[in-house]
C-alpha cells in the first residue's frame, strides 16, 4: 500500500523554521491504527490525513505520534498549502470538516488564513504543581477547557523557561501555554503538550484560539501580531472575529515523497 506524502513547515516562509507537519492525501480512509502508526513513524508533532468530499471540501484528521487530536492549526495550514501549491486546488477558499466542526482556510496573497473557534480562558487560582513544573511563577493563571494559560511579565521570562517535562506530563489538562507581551509584536508564546506526546510544540495555531481572546481583551484591539518563541520560531497574524479566531501565516514545502506500508 502506498500513499503520497508531503512535509510542510508551517507558520514560516523558510524551511527549518516554523512547525513541520506531515500531510497525507487519501482516496478513502484506511484503518485508524494504520494512520496512528504512520504518524508515529513520521515523528512529527502532527500528521494530517484528508479525503476529498466535494470539489472544495475535505474531511480532515490529525494524529500526533501518540493520539488523534481534535484541533490542529499548523497541520491544517500545511494541508491547505499542499492542496493549493502541490495538488492544483483552484479557488481561494477550502473547507475542512473535522472533529471541531467546519474549518475554512482562505488564500490571501502569500499567506493562508485559518478560521477557527474561539476558546477563551478564565482566571483561576495559582496552580502550585504547574508553577513547580514550569520553574517560574506566572503573574496570572487562566484555564480553558483543554488548556492552561500562564501569563508572564516579559518575553524574556517566557524564552528563559526550562520546564520539567516529566512533571508537566502529570498535569491535567495536558496542554500548557505560556505567554507575555512582545517587543516587536503584540505577544509571544510557547506551548507544551505532554498529553499528546509533544514536549514542546514549535508553533501552535490551536493555542491561539485561547491566546487571541485574552490579548484582544487586554490590549483593546482585535487584530494582533504574534510570535511563538520556540527554538524553531514562528509568526502569526491573528484576528478575533466574534466567536471565531482568524490565524494567518506562511508555509513552505520541505519534502515530497511516498509512504510504502
Amino acid at each position: 500500500m502506498k500513499f503520497p506524502f508531503y512535509w510542510v513547515d508551517a507558520f514560516t516562509p523558510r524551511v527549518f523554521a516554523g512547525n513541520p507537519a506531515g500531510v497525507v492525501p487519501l482516496a478513502s480512509w484506511p484503518d485508524d491504527h494504520l494512520m496512528q502508526r504512520i504518524a508515529f513513524e513520521n515523528g512529527l508533532a502532527e500528521t494530517a490525513f484528508f479525503v476529498r468530499t466535494a470539489p472544495d471540501r475535505f474531511h480532515l484528521r490529525w494524529f500526533t505520534p501518540a493520539v488523534e487530536v481534535d484541533l490542529c492549526g499548523h497541520a491544517t495550514l500545511a494541508t491547505a498549502f499542499t492542496l493549493f501549491h502541490e495538488l492544483g486546488q483552484g479557488g481561494d477558499v477550502i473547507t475542512f470538516d473535522s472533529r471541531s466542526g467546519p474549518l475554512t482556510v482562505t488564500r490571501q496573497g502569500d499567506r493562508l488564513e485559518l478560521d477557527f473557534p474561539s476558546q477563551p480562558a478564565a482566571p483561576v487560582p495559582p496552580a502550585d504543581q504547574l508553577t513547580q513544573a514550569l520553574g517560574r511563577a506566572p503573574s496570572l493563571f487562566l484555564r480553558a477547557k483543554a488548556r492552561w494559560l500562564g501569563v508572564f511579565a516579559t518575553a524574556d521570562e517566557v524564552i528563559a523557561l526550562r520546564p520539567d517535562h516529566a512533571q508537566l506530563a502529570r498535569i491535567v489538562p495536558g496542554r500548557i501555554t505560556v505567554t507575555a507581551p512582545g517587543v516587536d509584536c503584540d505577544f509571544v508564546s510557547r506551548n507544551f503538550v505532554p498529553a499528546a506526546g509533544i514536549p514542546e510544540d514549535p508553533v501552535t495555531g490551536s493555542a491561539h484560539c485561547t491566546l487571541v481572546p485574552y490579548w484582544a481583551g487586554r490590549l483593546g484591539k482585535t487584530k494582533l501580531h504574534a510570535r511563538q518563541v520556540s527554538a524553531r520560531g514562528g509568526e502569526l497574524w491573528c484576528e478575533l472575529a466574534g466567536d471565531r479566531v482568524k490565524i494567518a501565516g506562511h508555509a513552505v514545502l520541505y519534502l515530497r515523497g511516498e509512504i510504502a506500508v
